[in-house]
């Protein structure tokens, strides 16, 4: 069976009538993929298992890892948690709509197959209007990934979801391209102090000037053990990773944005791919716009400008994914400073290395 595609054409006056169809797919258990701010979504009812079940066997995806409630009124939160913490609150007051999940203590209405078998649960109210308005007519929470096939680059366009999810679910919801290009930060406001577990576009500078004290968990630093439980989506397994072998340079000093650690970066990407080609192999080179011109062979990818991280994000799983249509067999990139979202955009590039990090 081909999945059902239906194209928004305007997406800033959006007509009941494109979503009728998609909401009621929703409410009977069935799978939905749409755009969200950040990425595709693959979509089911967060309180039916059986219909988060079908997430997990659409994606490939083990069963501990748990699944985002998505909602489209803070009002829709009450009857997903036991309470919601005063931090919690504040955060939605700050930055809901918008791309920050938060993890409450779960009430008994939402089943463990949505939540990866934790007492806690993940809630986010989406800002894209799509997203938004799709939920408020399903009439239900709605649990939704990233609608890609598990371990692979996030989509960020409906043609992305396509390649992955064709024949899989049942509809696929075209937006557009997404606005942000990486997924939400997710932060655990069920502990005395809220914690981040994914970093993501609402940044540890935003975080700290709303609340008097947050932390960052270590799992986001390394690869977790293979007997540890998740907390959040993306924290043990490999993800947003490209099929070729991808090696992240990073210099040790300057925070890859310094002239003298840019150029340390660029010499050694340069030497790498070059030994990858002389020996045959095709290698994608991932740069910046003010690096482009600098590399001597294989293919050169710009993912946006060093001097604004938003093209970064915006850009980085396609970029990704263009290298899987080139079937290159290696792939070399720059890093990045790991303030404000070049955190997120450094989780992200690690997790897609599988951490190999060449350090310069």
């Amino acid at each position: 069976m081909e999945t059902k595609r239906v194209k928004i054409e305007d997406t800033a006056r959006i007509h009941d009538r494109e979503l009728l169809e998609a909401a009621e797919i929703l409410r009977e258990g069935g799978l939905v993929a749409f755009p969200t701010e950040t990425v595709y979504g693959l979509g089911a009812n967060a309180l039916d298992e059986a219909a988060a079940r079908k997430i997990y066997e659409a994606k490939g995806r083990p069963s501990d890892n748990p699944l985002i409630a998505h909602v489209a009124d803070p009002e829709d939160v009450e009857a997903l948690v036991e309470y919601i913490p005063e931090n919690g609150r504040k955060l939605m007051e700050a930055f809901w709509p918008g791309p920050l999940t938060m993890i409450f203590p779960k009430s008994p209405a939402v089943p463990y197959g949505t939540t990866g078998g934790l007492d806690t649960v993940a809630i986010r109210m989406p800002s894209d209007p799509v997203a938004n308005r799709l939920i408020a007519l399903a009439g239900v929470p709605v649990a939704a990934p990233s609608a890609n096939t598990s371990g692979r680059p996030s989509p960020t366009t409906a043609d992305h979801v396509w390649q992955d999810m064709n024949g899989r679910i049942d509809m696929i919801i075209d937006g557009g391209p997404v606005g942000i290009g990486v997924e939400s930060t997710i932060v655990d406001v069920s502990c005395r102090i809220p914690t981040v577990l994914r970093p993501g576009a609402i940044t540890m500078e935003m975080l700290r000037e709303v609340l008097d004290e947050v932390k960052i968990d270590p799992a986001i630093l390394g690869p977790m053990g293979a007997d540890m439980r998740p907390r959040a989506p993306g924290m043990k397994y490999k993800h947003y990773a490209p099929r070729a072998e991808l090696t992240l340079v990073e210099p040790t000093e300057g925070q890859g944005e310094d002239a003298a650690a840019v150029e340390r970066m660029i010499q050694r990407v340069n030497q790498l791919a070059q030994e990858k080609l002389a020996a045959g192999s095709r290698v994608g080179i991932i740069c910046t716009d003010e690096s482009r011109d600098r590399y001597e062979g294989g293919l050169v990818r710009s993912i946006g400008a060093r001097a604004k991280k938003e093209t970064v994000a915006h850009n980085l799983y396609a970029v990704l994914r263009e290298f899987d249509d080139l079937k290159v067999d290696y792939i070399y990139s720059e890093s990045f400073s790991e303030d404000h979202l070049g955190q997120a955009i450094m989780n992200r590039l690690s997790k897609a290395a599988g951490y190999h990090i060449e350090r310069v």
